[in-house]
């Protein structure tokens, strides 16, 4: 076997190093408390745009299905509940099926939560550490609302527009058949493909209110037109998204309807059902203070930082070197 070297270079890995201390100097600075959090545990994501991987173990239990993390947003969320203030994470993640220039199966995902802070707020702050890792993007910052991104470069309106024009569009621009997508399939193909390689090409773009079909863990609320939309950003610089942030989503019965919905669909998608975290919502139940949170990915941070083409540059063994 030939393939026992790194898919980083030693010098690059240190590089990382050098960054991800950056990082932690950032939030030590700002009062964040690093946590650690397990990355099994006995439910899942239930979204459907992500492929959860699980095993069976023996615990004290006997044996049980875990699930790997793909974000530690739901352990997280209960340490918030038990009082432990802003905290953030610099977390081994995983999702079947991620595989590219800018996905690996096992990743590192640095995820914070601010009690207390609103989404503008946590905006600012997403800005300012990606500008202390990525001086390169200390050009201008934009929000971007959804809506007008998608009346901007396909002149047509994602909340409107008749489901039918969305699949001939999305067909037409994707080379697909899209005629059995959904509206979020067609939002989501035209967003990938048209949109995202256009943001933040000129410093730091902030795309805001989503769809509310696309709320995920976050809260609703109206936009400037009245429109019933997704209080959640995402950040973008040079065509990446870099970032994903909510207003925090605390009522546990809307969040247990939520976990309903998305396992209903991955029943009809024929996607395998995923267990929910019920200590979740009993942690929301309980009391979660209201406030944001954002996960944002580290490799492809550190990807930007030093200009590499594909993110495995910047991981000491990606798969399948793992």
């Amino acid at each position: 076997m030939d393939d026992w070297q790194p898919t980083a270079s030693i010098e690059t890995l240190r590089e990382r190093a050098r960054l991800l201390a950056r990082v932690r100097a950032f939030f030590a600075a700002r009062d964040v408390l690093e946590m650690e959090t397990p990355v099994l545990g006995h439910g899942g994501s239930t979204d459907v745009h992500l492929d959860a991987l699980s095993l069976t173990a023996t615990t004290g239990a006997g044996r049980e299905r875990l699930w790997l993390q793909t974000s530690p947003e739901f352990a997280m969320k209960r340490l918030l509940a038990a009082g432990s203030g802003p905290i953030f994470q610099l977390a081994r993640c995983f999702r079947d099926g991620e595989v590219g220039p800018r996905h690996n199966l096992e990743f590192t995902m640095l995820e914070w939560y601010r009690p207390g802070f609103s989404l503008a707020e946590l905006i600012d702050e997403s800005v300012a550490l990606v500008r202390e890792v990525l001086p390169a993007a200390a050009g201008g910052e934009r929000l971007r609302p959804y809506r007008e991104l998608f009346r901007e470069q396909l002149q047509v309106d994602p909340f409107t527009t008749p489901l039918a024009s969305l699949r001939q569009l999305a067909g037409e621009r994707g080379g697909l058949d899209m005629d059995d997508a959904d509206r979020d399939g067609c939002l989501d193909l035209l967003m990938g493909l048209v949109i995202e390689p256009t943001l933040g090409r000129e410093g730091i773009d902030v795309v805001i209110d989503y769809p509310a079909s696309q709320a995920a863990l976050a809260r609703h609320h109206r936009d400037s037109e009245g429109e019933l939309v997704a209080a959640r950003f995402e950040l973008y610089v040079d065509g990446l998204e870099l970032a994903n942030g909510y207003d925090e989503l605390t009522d546990a019965a809307e969040q247990a309807r939520r976990f309903a919905a998305d396992n209903a669909q991955r029943r009809e998608l024929g996607k395998p059902l995923v267990d929910v975290d019920e200590r979740l919502l009993a942690a929301l139940e309980a009391g979660m203070p209201a406030g944001s949170g954002v996960a944002l990915g580290i490799d492809r941070l550190i990807q930007l930082a030093l200009g590499k083409g594909r993110v495995e540059e910047v991981m000491a063994f990606a798969s399948p070197r793992c």
